[in-house]
């Protein structure tokens, strides 16, 4: 345990459908690392993964303000992305995080909710495979890598990337907020 990011708060956005992996292992490395995390959804009382994890939602999306957080995860999970793709109050919450220039880690689908917030345009990422003509129509370059940084914008691809994904995310929420990390 380390506590690179004591005093931190990052927020996992999240509904119904995640890849149950997606959401629990990031939040274990930011919080092993010293960050408080809080689960925001459009949901209520608790959200379920596919394959029956429950957590308990701390803050609605309609209530959440990314001035009040350090960074944010995007879990990702097929279902749950396209819900959250399609909530605006979560989509401009995601979108907050890029105009406030801090860090966003997202995996799997999740980059989804972020084509439709337009802060994919001119950045390299990856993703579940699926997802890259999406991510290039919406002027992204996509790489097959487990994971892809672009000022402080962390992607990787499925749940056997996620100790990579966690080792960036760490890293580029500890370095703050990038003066390129824009909307």
């Amino acid at each position: 345990m380390t506590d690179t990011l004591t005093g931190k708060r990052v927020a996992f956005l999240a509904t119904d459908g995640y890849e149950d992996s997606e959401p629990t292992s990031p939040w274990q490395a930011v919080t092993d690392a010293g960050a408080t995390a809080v689960l925001v959804s459009p949901a209520s009382g608790s959200i379920e993964g596919k394959n029956g994890h429950r957590q308990q939602v701390e803050l609605a999306s309609s209530d959440a303000d990314a001035a009040d957080f350090d960074a944010l995860v995007l879990p990702g999970g097929v279902v749950n992305a396209d819900k959250l793709r399609m909530d605006e109050a979560s989509v401009a919450f995601a979108k907050a995080f890029f105009a406030q220039h801090k860090p966003v880690g997202a995996i799997c689908h999740a980059a989804w909710t972020l084509v439709e917030g337009d802060v994919v345009r001119g950045r390299t990422l990856t993703s579940y495979p699926s997802l890259q003509t999406d991510l290039r129509n919406a002027g992204a370059t996509w790489v097959d890598e487990e994971v892809v940084v672009d000022e402080g914008f962390v992607t990787s691809r499925t749940p056997g990337d996620l100790p990579a994904f966690n080792a960036k995310l760490v890293e580029e929420f500890a370095e703050g907020e990038h003066a390129e990390q824009t909307a």
